[in-house]
């Protein structure tokens, strides 16, 4: 009975080793990668705390000798920082608020309601994301244009305030929960509008939350768009005021590294603070 005890004990053994091999390759992949991955956040640090001739030196400085904190005081001399923060705070909010309520009504409405023609218009929707954003451009300008909101916080504004992403995602979400408290909902007399907004709405708190961080980082990083209706540099936001730093003839890469952190930290907090809620929602709006 003992060697019949050992024999059958000896294959789980092996597949113990097994299995903690492959974790220990899966945790060797995922240091290498996050380790080529933070290098350039890192990088970015290192540049921001040299010297400009070290920047340039070839080989590269990998540690500059007297961190030069400097670079980050003169961020606020080089650039209406200030200004173009708030600028950058107000479109980032507006959009937010635009995004939040407008796709999740529609996405209620087409995971929900019956209405005619609802798979054209939704085939037309999900089209918007085969296409480029920059096929829209020069409609988007003169529209903008003819409503005299050029180097205004409106016009950079109004093209991102309701996107086909969102109202995808939040008709994914809606599909995912139960059509039973609809129902109970109706039987207690609520009309379409009261049953989304005090039932479905509250329950849909993982996928706002997701949509508004995902809106947040793009809005933020929004560049090609700023930089064709603004012109004056307090009237713009971060990322077009940090590509006007970028010199024709010479450029000083330690400011801008230095502002380019200073621009990036509050949403690289914001993300690390709530990113459990945006991978709970995404992976949640993907099961029906």
């Amino acid at each position: 009975m003992s060697e019949l005890t050992v024999g059958r004990t000896r294959p789980k053994a092996r597949k113990i080793v097994r299995r903690d091999g492959s974790h220990a390759l899966a945790h060797t992949v995922l240091i290498i990668g996050s380790i080529i991955m933070i290098f350039p956040f890192a990088w970015q640090i290192i540049m921001s705390l040299s010297t400009n001739s070290q920047v340039m030196s070839i080989p590269p400085t990998f540690w500059p000798g007297d961190l030069q904190w400097k670079n980050f005081a003169d961020v606020f001399t080089v650039m209406p920082f200030m200004s173009q923060f708030w600028v950058s705070i107000t479109i980032t909010v507006v959009r937010v608020l635009g995004q939040v309520v407008l796709c999740s009504m529609a996405g209620y409405a087409f995971a929900r309601m019956r209405f005619s023609f609802k798979g054209v218009v939704l085939g037309l929707i999900l089209a918007i994301l085969m296409v480029p954003s920059q096929v829209f451009l020069i409609p988007q300008y003169q529209i903008v244009q003819n409503l005299g909101w050029l180097n205004t916080s409106a016009g950079i504004i109004a093209p991102g305030i309701f996107s086909a992403f969102g109202t995808f995602m939040m008709r994914q979400f809606f599909l995912g929960l139960p059509l039973e408290l609809e129902e109970a909902a109706r039987l207690d007399g609520c009309n379409p509008f009261q049953t989304f907004w005090r039932i479905m709405l509250p329950l849909a708190k993982p996928g706002l939350s997701a949509l508004a961080i995902i809106t947040v980082l793009w809005s933020w990083n929004d560049l090609l768009w700023p930089l064709v209706v603004t012109t004056y540099a307090q009237n713009m936001p971060l990322s077009a005021g940090l590509a006007t730093l970028q010199g024709q003839n010479a450029t000083n890469y330690p400011v801008l590294m230095a502002a380019s952190l200073l621009a990036s930290a509050p949403v690289l907090i914001l993300f690390l603070a709530m990113q459990r809620r945006v991978i709970d929602g995404i992976a949640f709006s993907g099961m029906k």
